[in-house]
């Protein structure tokens, strides 16, 4: 027979242990520090809004809408345009406070992926932000 205080150990490793096959979701904040998207690896790298609507999904470092247009990189765990602005980044990549993430929507079903445009030539970067909000950044990417 177990002790309680093992077996109370054992129910509570379980409880916060990850479960497996848990998709990794990579929250995405705006300059503000708030959480507007997220990035589920287990999604075929897709992007979603806060809400669970799917924008984007990125292949290699490039950061393509569901339109087919070519939005930017993620280099780094850095949104990065095509000017070579930040646009939103991941925690703890940026010294930045962040704001207590809400309740995030249900996922909606990922739509087919548009051809996608060639990748322009990736820019010098600026150093600075970008004057687009990230939401409205990766809705320029919808279908």
């Amino acid at each position: 027979m177990f002790p309680r205080k093992l077996l109370a150990w054992a129910c509570a490793t379980l409880l916060l242990m990850p479960s497996i096959g848990h998709a990794l979701q990579l929250s995405l904040y705006d300059i503000r520090g708030y959480a507007v998207a997220y990035l589920d690896t287990d999604q075929q790298m897709t992007v979603y809004l806060w809400d669970g609507q799917p924008v984007a999904y990125v292949d290699g470092q490039s950061l393509y809408g569901f339109n087919g247009r070519h939005l930017g990189w993620l280099k780094n765990r850095v949104v990065v345009d095509h000017d070579g602005y930040a646009v939103g980044f991941t925690e703890s990549v940026i010294r930045r406070r962040t704001r207590v993430e809400r309740i995030k929507g249900l996922q909606q079903l990922t739509p087919l992926k548009a051809l996608p445009q060639l990748e322009p030539m990736e820019p010098l970067q600026a150093g600075g932000w970008s004057d687009i909000p990230l939401d409205v950044f990766l809705s320029m990417g919808r279908n």
